[in-house]
């Protein structure tokens, strides 16, 4: 697959995007304020995400911040100046589940993809539950994390809400959501919010990326939707989605490939469409 770069590489852009080998590295560009959320940034990113859901040649994507931090959070004093971007944020329009402020960290959810994020630095309040909303998070033993959102006086409002409860108990979660309180990349490894510490958490984020794009995209996309349908779903619900998934990627072209791949077989085509 050749090298593709996607319209958004321009500096000025909040969050650029550039697609190697089917590797996408998406990265959050405000770095002079550490990349906080203010709305342009929060359109960009859900631009982006809905953009790699629709790019059936992507079969990872690295989430990252540049500059000194993954992101300090939502910028309270740029988006406060308008009463207005409050309600942009919280409204919910027609039969979506998720408004503007959710869909930065769920929408990452529903891309078909794994999604990798790589923290360092600061990953407070709204920019935790941006990395919350991947499927992986690598990090360094330094970056500092909070669930920032009580210190304001408000709740966390990012599909924390959604995203947490499958990773931690509800104590450790209240706790956590309650106090505000700062923890570095060791304890929330500790914890189960970060998958990996590393000391160049992008390099063995990319070497993760480039393993799992090696897999069929039917059943690495097959497995994302398995478990985010049924982590807290009764068994029945669970049970059925095994089945209803495996229909739809059993006996397909790129499962015949896999095969052939395991076998010993030499390859006869790599496709880039994903079944589901």
């Amino acid at each position: 697959m050749s090298t593709r770069d996607s319209l958004k590489t321009q500096p000025e852009e909040r969050v650029q995007i550039s697609i190697e080998d089917g590797i996408a590295m998406v990265t959050l560009n405000r770095p002079e304020k550490y990349n906080g959320l203010d709305m342009p940034m929060f359109k960009a990113i859900t631009e982006a995400a809905r953009s790699l859901k629709k790019d059936r040649s992507v079969r990872a994507i690295i989430l990252s911040g540049a500059g000194e931090a993954f992101c300090s959070g939502l910028d309270v004093k740029t988006v406060s100046k308008n009463p207005v971007n409050f309600l942009k944020l919280l409204f919910k329009p027609g039969r979506k589940i998720s408004n503007l402020a959710q869909d930065v960290g769920y929408l990452w959810r529903d891309v078909p993809a794994p999604v990798i994020a790589v923290t360092h630095g600061y990953c407070f309040g709204g920019g935790f539950q941006i990395a919350l909303g991947a499927d992986f998070r690598f990090s360094t033993a330094n970056c500092e994390f909070s669930i920032m959102e009580s210190k304001w006086g408000l709740i966390p409002d990012m599909s924390l809400a959604v995203t947490l409860r499958e990773l931690i108990p509800i104590d450790l979660a209240k706790e956590l959501t309650m106090t505000a309180r700062r923890f570095n990349g060791t304890e929330a490894r500790a914890m189960g919010l970060v998958s990996r510490v590393c000391n160049d958490p992008m390099a063995e984020a990319l070497a993760f990326a480039r393993e799992l794009a090696e897999r069929s995209p039917d059943a690495v996309a097959a497995s994302k939707l398995l478990f985010n349908r049924t982590w807290s779903a009764s068994d029945k619900e669970a049970l059925d989605w095994e089945t209803r998934l495996q229909k739809k990627v059993i006996g397909r072209a790129n499962q015949r490939i896999a095969i052939a791949r395991n076998s010993g077989e030499p390859d006869k085509a790599y496709l880039d469409r994903r079944n589901l």
